[in-house]
């Protein structure tokens, strides 16, 4: 039964989120006014005005501020003051096949930025690295191979860094983590550098501290301000994606604050 709800997860996060939760309130309030009912009205412009709101990056600015916990940049030398023994990556996704590469697999955009300051942060501390990434939920028939893999593979083309560390099945962050605390554990590794996206960081924290490991932020990926003025509060689609990602780990802290232990 677990497999299965594991499935429906990314449809019911993507109908509790915007766009579609905002559109489907709309869609209901012109349903309701068809049916002469006062409300339906109001209830599609309110609709309407919050996906406008939550499109604009200046939205997505201050809920990642004022939503989400804060986890400041990291730095070698806070590394060594908390004695971390490996640098963890996290992946953020895959792009099953770019015909640009000759049709092979290559790291998302989250995950090619996660790697990118997963490995300086590795060669400015002197620490291995790990990586953990299935297939996601999502990408569930869409992938050839894991997120690993393909980490591996391109660390190595691109970085001249060979993964300690490779974690190939999971397919969420509590899988991240439950799955590669083990191999961390068998080396003696119990205290983590974990570079994640900030918005994603204090699930991700929370995950690994589950798993029994001792951790320490290194946040990327800040949600910041990327325009001026009225330019910010103006609707886009980078501005919808960013108040996407904050309100789905709003959504995933608050399942985790009743899902059961283990």
């Amino acid at each position: 039964m677990v497999f299965e709800l594991g499935f429906l997860k990314p449809l019911l996060t993507s109908l509790a989120l915007p766009p579609a939760a905002p559109l489907l309130l709309a869609w209901l309030g012109l349903l309701l006014a068809w049916r002469k009912q006062r409300a339906g009205l109001g209830l599609a412009a309110l609709a309407l005005a919050a996906l406008w709101l939550l499109a604009c990056h200046g939205t997505a600015v201050w809920l990642a501020r004022h939503a989400l916990p804060q986890f400041p940049a990291t730095t070698a030398a806070a590394l060594k003051a908390g004695r971390v023994q490996a640098v963890v990556v996290l992946g953020g996704g895959l792009l099953s096949g770019a015909p640009e590469y000759g049709g092979l697999p290559q790291p998302a955009p989250f995950t090619a930025a996660r790697l990118r300051y997963g490995v300086w942060l590795a060669r400015q501390s002197g620490l291995p690295l790990a990586f953990t990434g299935g297939v996601g939920w999502a990408a569930d028939g869409m992938q050839p191979v894991s997120e690993a893999d393909v980490a591996g593979r391109v660390m190595l083309q691109d970085y001249g860094v060979r993964l300690r560390w490779r974690e190939t099945a999971s397919r969420d962050t509590w899988e991240n983590a439950r799955l590669l605390a083990p191999l961390l554990h068998k080396d003696g590794v119990q205290r983590i550098a974990l570079v994640t996206d900030a918005w994603h960081m204090a699930r991700s924290v929370a995950a690994f501290e589950q798993a029994g490991l001792q951790v320490t932020p290194a946040p990327m990926g800040f949600t910041l301000p990327v325009e001026s003025g009225l330019l910010q509060w103006l609707p886009s689609a980078q501005g919808l994606l960013a108040s996407r990602q904050v309100l789905r780990e709003c959504l995933g802290l608050a399942v985790a604050r009743v899902r059961p232990a283990g």
